[in-house]
């Protein structure tokens, strides 16, 4: 790990002025994935700026049919908030599936998005979710968030303060679940909305997208059997050790017909 100069401002203002002020200067969580690029030397910051005393970053709060989360919520404050486990579950169902209790412990929402790592859970709820991610200087609709791999419309220095959700009449989350590291080799998110059925794929392409033709399908009937028929190029797709973009495919459909057949299955 090369040397770097260490900041925790206490608000955003702060968090901004030394950012322009340092010469390569990076934003930190909670630090799941930037700290070990660090010690492997595969990121050189000359300043890490730590949010986590930003207290203008946390907090949850209810709109009549919206979710609004701080950027610096964790993971597992998320699992364990009643009022989510009441009104958007399937959002402690996600978090729940993050890594390991570790990692829970100090991921953040902002962070997982910021990050747009291919495999994070949390993109699948953002583009399923009609949701906004909100920064200190402005909203961003989900569908031009995630741009490619690592890749999001954040501009340099840009703070997220918060990711408001829309919350549906129910939803429900499979993934094909990394043996290692818990992260998603495919991930769906199917979300009902009464007049559309929306579905987030994480895990498969470069950065998660919603699957629109088996949104349509979904949408005139929602049953596992719906999209049976279905079969999902992998053209774009992700190739590795792990999966090949033909297996990623098929998975695509499996996890969104198991999500399906849970939310369905839920009181």
């Amino acid at each position: 790990m090369y040397s770097f100069e260490f900041h925790r401002p206490k608000n955003i203002k702060a968090a901004l002025r030394l950012f322009r002020k340092a010469d390569d200067p990076i934003y930190v969580g909670g630090g799941m994935t930037l700290i070990p690029s660090m010690k492997q030397r595969l990121a050189a910051p000359t300043d890490l700026i730590d949010l986590s005393a930003v207290g203008e970053l946390r907090g949850v709060a209810w709109g009549e049919k919206t979710l609004t989360l701080g950027a610096m919520n964790r993971h597992n404050e998320v699992v364990e908030d009643a009022q989510i486990q009441d009104r958007l579950p399937v959002l402690g169902e996600l978090a729940a599936s993050i890594g390991d209790n570790q990692v829970r412990n100090r991921g953040t929402l902002g962070g997982a998005i910021a990050n747009a790592d291919p495999a994070g859970d949390y993109p699948a709820a953002v583009v399923a979710l009609g949701t906004r991610v909100i920064t200190h200087q402005r909203s961003i609709a989900a569908s031009e968030f995630f741009l490619d791999l690592f890749e999001t419309a954040l501009t340099p220095g840009e703070v997220i303060k918060a990711v408001e959700f829309a919350i549906p009449e129910r939803a429900s989350y499979a993934k094909f679940r990394h043996p290692a590291s818990g992260y998603a080799v495919v991930g769906a998110l199917v979300a009902d909305y009464g007049d559309e059925v929306r579905v987030g794929i994480t895990g498969a392409g470069p950065c998660a997208f919603r699957a629109k033709y088996i949104e349509q399908l979904l949408s005139q009937q929602l049953e596992p059997s719906a999209i049976e028929a279905v079969t999902v190029p992998d053209a774009g797709f992700i190739s590795d050790i792990h999966a090949s973009a033909a297996y990623r495919a098929h998975l695509v459909k499996i996890m969104v017909q198991r999500a399906v057949s849970r939310l369905l299955e839920a009181p």
